[in-house]
C-alpha cells in the first residue's frame, strides 16, 4: 500500500492499481498523433484506449485565472503563436485553434482543466504537471468534483513554498516529489500532513543516487511508488530522465533491454510515449 495509513481511503483507487497490475503505465501529454493534440481530451482517452493507467496533464493559468491543459514553451508548434500561452487573457485563449501533425487546423483549441474533469469521472487517474505555481487555482477546481481527489496525483519540484502549502491545504490531494537524491526525499517525509504517494526519480546517469536499487528499494519501504520517465525528450541533445533506459532504446534496440530493465530495478511506474507497445510488453515480461 501507497501512502501515509490516515490517507488510505483517498488513495484507494491508486493502490487498488498498484495491486492488480504491479507495474503501472503513465502517459505523457496523453497520445497525440495526426489530428489528435497532445495535452487534450481526445489525446487522453487515445492513452486509455492504449492500455495506460493514468494520464499526465500539463496545467497553466490565463491572465485572467482560467485553468487550462498546455505545455507552455510550445506554442509556435502547437498554435503558431510566439508570445507564451501565460501572457493571453482566457478571451483570447478560448480563439486559439491547434495546429495539426502536417500543419493543418485541428478545429478545436486549448482545453479547459474544468472540462477535462468534467470528462474523466469514472476512476481515471491522472498525474497533474507544470501546476505549482498555480496550485490555490487547480485545488480550487478539484474541490469541485469529488471524485477528483482519488483521481489526481499533483507533482511539483522539492521546494518549502510549495511543501508549506500542501501541509496546510484541506484537500489532501495525492502527491509526489520531483526529486533528484534521497535527502529531498526525506525532506517531503518530515511533513506529516502531505498526502505523499510515490516519488518521481531523476538520474541523469546510471552512476546518480537514485538510480541505485538499494535507494530504489529504500523509497518503496516508506510506503512510496517508484516513478521514472522512459519519455525521451531530447534528439541529438538527448535529455536522460533515468539512466538512459528510455523509449528510445525500447524501440530501437529492445524493451527488455530499457523497459525490463527498469522493472527488475524496481520500478512500479513508467512514463512512456507508447503505451500500446509498452502494455504488451509488461503482459508478457510480468
Amino acid at each position: 500500500m501507497v501512502g501515509k495509513e490516515k490517507f488510505k481511503e483517498i488513495n484507494r483507487l491508486l493502490n487498488q492499481k498498484l495491486e492488480e497490475k504491479k507495474v503501472l503505465i503513465a502517459v505523457h501529454r496523453g497520445c497525440g498523433c495526426g489530428n489528435i493534440i497532445e495535452n487534450t481530451i481526445p489525446a487522453y482517452r487515445a492513452a486509455l484506449q492504449m492500455h495506460a493507467d493514468m494520464f499526465e496533464c500539463d496545467l497553466i493559468s490565463s491572465t485572467d485565472g482560467v485553468v487550462y491543459a498546455f505545455h507552455d514553451g510550445y506554442e509556435m508548434r502547437l498554435l503558431r503563436k510566439r508570445r507564451n500561452i501565460k501572457t493571453y487573457t482566457s478571451k483570447e485563449i478560448d480563439a486559439f485553434k491547434y495546429k495539426n501533425i502536417i500543419e493543418e487546423p485541428a478545429e478545436y483549441g486549448v482545453e479547459k482543466f474544468e472540462d477535462i474533469l468534467q470528462s474523466f469521472q469514472s476512476g481515471e487517474l491522472f498525474n497533474i504537471d507544470r501546476a505549482w505555481d498555480i496550485l490555490p487555482e487547480v485545488i480550487s477546481l478539484l474541490e469541485k468534483y469529488p471524485q477528483a481527489i482519488h483521481q489526481a496525483i499533483i507533482k511539483t519540484p522539492v521546494k518549502k513554498k510549495y511543501l508549506d502549502y500542501l501541509e496546510e491545504c484541506k484537500m489532501k490531494v495525492m502527491y509526489m516529489p520531483i526529486a533528484y537524491n534521497l535527502e529531498e526525499i526525506k525532506t517531503v517525509l518530515a511533513y506529516e500532513n502531505i498526502n505523499i504517494v510515490g516519488v518521481e526519480m531523476i538520474a541523469k546517469n546510471s552512476e546518480e543516487e537514485l538510480f541505485q536499487d538499494c535507494n530504489i528499494q529504500w523509497v518503496k519501504e516508506q510506503g512510496l511508488f517508484c516513478w521514472a520517465n522512459a519519455i525521451t525528450l531530447g534528439g541529438s541533445q538527448k535529455y536522460d530522465l533515468f539512466g538512459g533506459l528510455d523509449d528510445d532504446m525500447a524501440i530501437k534496440e529492445s524493451p527488455k533491454k530499457a523497459w525490463g530493465k527498469l522493472i527488475d530495478k524496481g520500478i512500479n511506474v513508467m512514463q512512456t510515449d507508447w503505451p500500446g507497445i509498452m502494455s504488451d510488453f509488461i503482459e508478457k515480461y510480468i
